[in-house]
């Protein structure tokens, strides 16, 4: 599956949902894997999300699970997703 040719968190506006596909592999921020780090806040294939709030070039809130988290765009542009 080519997953650059799919959507990524930061395209959805506040409200909507979807299902994580796939990560790309990140940069390095300050010694820390941000593909790694996502994957530990529970965006892994399969999951679905919700966008909670989006600030105007600034961070989103995204629910995953019973959890927030906010997301630079940068990080939310390594998270290909289906969207519902």
């Amino acid at each position: 599956m080519n997953h650059a040719a799919l959507p990524t968190l930061d395209s959805l506006t506040t409200g909507q949902s979807a299902t994580v596909v796939h990560l790309a592999p990140g940069a390095q921020e300050g010694g820390i894997d941000v593909q790694r780090r996502l994957m530990e806040l529970g965006f892994v294939p399969g999951e679905r999300i919700r966008v909670i709030k989006r600030v105007m070039k600034g961070p989103l809130a995204v629910k995953v699970g019973e959890s927030t988290f906010a997301l630079r765009r940068f990080e939310a542009a390594l998270v290909s997703i289906k969207a519902d």
